[in-house]
């Protein structure tokens, strides 16, 4: 199913969240990372930024650095993507530039490495997104139009591929907080497929608060061992 309209229509403009990542493997919980994301209007639309880092034990470990940057128009349309990997000895850099005609969505997306520079052209029939314009997309979204338990498909750029979104709502819950607070909350749950059906990414459950902030609250994802959870701070 088509995902509807957004009605919603808030501008979330010169905000900033801030989430605690912990990590949870049977009794294990355990503070590894730190992330935030921001956006501000600007004269044509808006600019988002996602940062993470781990923290000192962490760094010991596995050193993370990443930085997410989004370029959206005023309907939340993305224009340009930049993705920032930093993660122990690998460094990474995928740029996305996107272009519109009518209802299809173009991208011209180039993976810079240290063995290369590479590029690629991706096109849908419908609007796509990029893994931070996909937020406030969702955060648009008029809930009250979606069916508990019914699939919706979006279509997200990757740097090197087309990716099929799953969107399945769960309705509405009542969850707790890593500070024991309980919130009313929307239950999104993610699927990331190639054409063919194929999985490309981890399954990624997500709780969006209830009132007009629609902030994300919580967002859940399956590592091989344990998972991740990633608790919104204020």
């Amino acid at each position: 199913m088509v995902l509807p309209q957004q009605l919603w229509g808030n501008d979330f403009s010169n905000e900033t969240l801030n989430y605690e990542i912990v990590y949870h493997w049977g009794v294990i919980w355990k503070h590894a990372a730190d992330a935030s994301l921001s956006i501000r209007k600007t004269s044509n639309g808006y600019y988002s930024q996602l940062t993470g880092k781990t923290r000192s034990w962490a760094d010991k470990v596995y050193p993370v650095r990443d930085t997410l940057k989004c370029t959206m128009n005023k309907d939340f349309k993305p224009l340009h993507y930049e993705k920032l990997t930093h993660e122990k000895d690998y460094y990474a850099r995928d740029v996305i530039k996107f272009s519109y005609n009518y209802s299809h969505t173009k991208a011209h997306c180039t993976r810079y490495r240290k063995s290369g520079t590479t590029s690629i052209d991706l096109s849908a029939k419908t609007q796509a997104y990029d893994m931070v314009s996909v937020f406030y997309m969702l955060r648009n979204l008029d809930y009250s139009e979606l069916s508990r338990n019914k699939n919706y498909t979006t279509i997200i750029f990757s740097g090197k591929e087309k990716e099929y979104l799953t969107i399945n709502y769960k309705g509405i819950e009542t969850i707790k907080m890593r500070d024991g607070t309980k919130r009313k909350a929307h239950r999104i749950a993610f699927k990331f497929t190639q054409e063919g059906g194929k999985k490309s990414s981890d399954n990624i459950t997500v709780w969006m608060a209830t009132d007009q902030s629609r902030i994300p609250l919580l967002l859940v994802g399956k590592l091989p061992v344990g998972e991740v959870k990633c608790y919104y701070k204020g």
